[in-house]
């Protein structure tokens, strides 16, 4: 999960100064970032808000509000416009990142326009036109938003229908699921290491450096692009070394290549200044994205099951655990 904040933080720098053109489209490095796991078992707000606080020390760095409804959402978008150089031209931009403990204070499932809404942020359209009640139309140039959000299973199952699952707005995020704490630390005062605030003003330091200096298109090396065509090919004929989800991830899977591309732009700029993707980079996104995929099924694993399946599956893996030792019946 820290390196996925970390991805959120980057991309909240980066903004969409940067981009690779595909003529009919481009790609911009923002993410729907969205840590589930079951109360307790790991610090999902904490974990965001250690590599999300680095973002907000940086100057020009815009955050929208942490409870929204799809109208001050396109309200905030207004007032969030500002304009960047580029080539002797200036370009508008509307971007803000949104981090929220509870990803039910700034999506409501049940609300048709606010997901279509999103749909459209994620895609990143030129502009953006909403209508609403107390302002009339507004108009959103070059909106662009980037979201990091906490939630557990539970929410999934009972505010998730489904017949989203895979489609629209859940193929557009990245969900990072855990079930079981990774260390056990009672105290996390006893663990900070010597020298952590010189590493955070570094850190600020750094995301302020890509905030100001990266601005433009990122070209693929010729490398990049022949590993490009074969993993995409790859994805497509079920080449499983490329998709790990089955036929309920194929929204997902449609949009696997975007995720690919956005990730490898924040990869590249955490390392260099040169706007240049490597097929190192798309190797590594990659890696990352099969990593968080093979667990990105067991978040809607809840949804449309009765509350008595469920209880009867936390039987069978309570048995399962005990192993070749057996069980009692009366344990």
């Amino acid at each position: 999960m820290h390196t996925w904040a970390g991805v959120s933080a980057i991309a909240g720098a980066l903004r969409r100064k940067v981009w690779i053109d595909q003529y009919y489209y481009r790609w911009t490095p923002n993410f729907y970032i969205i840590f589930v796991a079951p109360p307790g078992i790991v610090s999902k707000s904490t974990t965001a808000d250690v590599a999300l606080s680095l973002l907000r020390d940086v100057p020009g760095i815009k955050f929208g509000p942490d409870v929204v409804t799809w109208q001050s959402l396109v309200t905030s978008f207004a007032n969030a416009c500002e304009q960047f150089e580029y080539m002797g031209d200036w370009h508008p931009m509307s971007a803000m990142t949104l981090v929220s403990s509870e990803l039910g204070n700034l999506v409501n499932m049940q609300d048709k326009e606010m997901i279509n809404l999103m749909i459209d942020l994620w895609d990143g359209r030129k502009s953006l036109e909403k209508q609403t009640k107390m302002s009339g139309v507004d108009i959103i140039e070059a909106p662009w938003i980037n979201i990091i959000g906490c939630t557990t299973p539970h929410w999934i199952a009972d505010n998730m229908p489904a017949a989203v699952v895979g489609g629209g707005f859940t193929s557009r995020c990245v969900f990072i699921y855990t079930e079981k704490k990774e260390k056990f630390v009672a105290y996390p005062a006893d663990h900070i290491p010597a020298g952590i605030e010189d590493l955070r003003a570094k850190l600020v330091s750094d995301l302020e450096h890509i905030s100001l200096n990266l601005c433009g298109e990122y070209v693929l090396t010729p490398a990049a692009k022949a590993w490009g065509k074969q993993w995409y090919e790859g994805l497509w004929k079920g080449d499983s070394e490329v998709s790990v989800l089955n036929d309920q991830g194929s929204g997902y899977k449609a949009r696997k290549q975007t995720h690919t591309h956005k990730l490898a732009m924040i990869l590249a700029a955490s390392q260099r200044d040169e706007l240049v993707i490597t097929d190192e980079d798309l190797m590594l996104a990659d890696t990352l994205l099969r990593d968080v995929e093979t667990d990105m099924m067991k978040v809607f694993s809840r949804i449309g099951r009765s509350e008595d399946s469920l209880q009867a599956e936390k039987l069978i893996l309570f048995v399962h655990e005990k192993g070749a030792a057996g069980i009692s019946y009366e344990e």
